[in-house]
């Protein structure tokens, strides 16, 4: 993957929204384009990502909100013909830098994906997976994490007489939730979902919304959703994207009733999308 960031002393930070003003942000996002080969999945974006709040991206499906979340933790890496340019800052650090350890940066933001992905191991290990791969041994740490990440997922009660069973054998909804709890393991600023509860039943849904809303006290949380009712439900912020570009940014009660741009209203009225 190839990573340009001469952009970075570009012109000074626009407002991404007229009068919104971030006053802690975490992520500062600057004049960013993705291309896959020659093809632009993302056309120079601008915003910023409030610390210790959701922040959701919204949109129809191929506008661009799992490739930008993509690249806040730099796993476009992993696309060979991926190309970025412009800028993304976590606390004023540029994550496109080629002195950045990309695995270090992925420890503080732990992802989670839309399918389920637990490991073939068991609760306990799955959990613990990341503590290990970063050389912990101490088996009072791990059982100590173990537990607390399992709490902060709001899985521990339902799991804690099963925790050397299989982590394929949960329901949907427990898998999902023991990999936010393997995310948290590792102690991370930001949590990142793509469409978490999209396989999921309503039940296990309201689960997932009910644990974001617990998340933010102690994360920033980055979701992608293409439920407008969801991000209405989860998020104090909404990224509004189309076409690769960024057509709005607000607080989200702001964006859904009272929205800048003809387009966001014609999406979120149902005009298109």
């Amino acid at each position: 993957m190839t990573r340009q960031t001469d952009m970075q002393t570009a012109t000074p930070f626009p407002a991404a929204a007229p009068g919104l003003k971030i006053a802690d942000a975490i992520l500062s996002i600057r004049n960013l384009s993705l291309f896959y080969g020659e093809t632009p999945a993302l056309q120079d974006i601008h915003f910023e990502i409030p610390r210790k709040t959701v922040t959701a991206f919204i949109g129809p499906s191929g506008c661009g909100k799992s490739s930008l979340l993509r690249c806040l933790n730099r796993m476009n890496d992993l696309v060979d013909n991926a190309r970025v340019t412009g800028s993304i800052q976590l606390d004023g650090m540029e994550i496109n830098a080629d002195e950045v350890d990309v695995i270090g940066l992925r420890r503080r933001m732990g992802m989670v994906f839309q399918t389920p992905n637990p490991f073939p191991k068991s609760v306990y290990e799955n959990v613990v997976y990341g503590l290990r791969i970063g050389g912990e041994k101490n088996r009072t740490v791990l059982n100590e994490m173990a537990e607390k990440s399992l709490r902060a997922a709001a899985l521990w009660d339902e799991v804690k007489n099963r925790l050397h069973d299989s982590a394929l054998s949960l329901s949907g909804g427990q898998k999902q939730r023991l990999c936010i709890a393997r995310a948290i393991a590792v102690n991370p600023e930001i949590i990142l979902m793509d469409e978490p509860a999209s396989s999921l039943d309503p039940i296990a849904t309201a689960r997932i919304e009910d644990l974001i809303e617990e998340l933010k006290r102690d994360y920033t949380v980055v979701i992608v959703t293409h439920n407008m009712q969801q991000a209405a439900r989860v998020s104090e912020y909404t990224a509004f994207l189309y076409l690769g570009e960024l057509i709005e940014f607000n607080k989200t009660n702001n964006l859904f009733t009272h929205p800048e741009r003809e387009k966001t209203q014609d999406y979120i009225t149902g005009r298109f999308g």
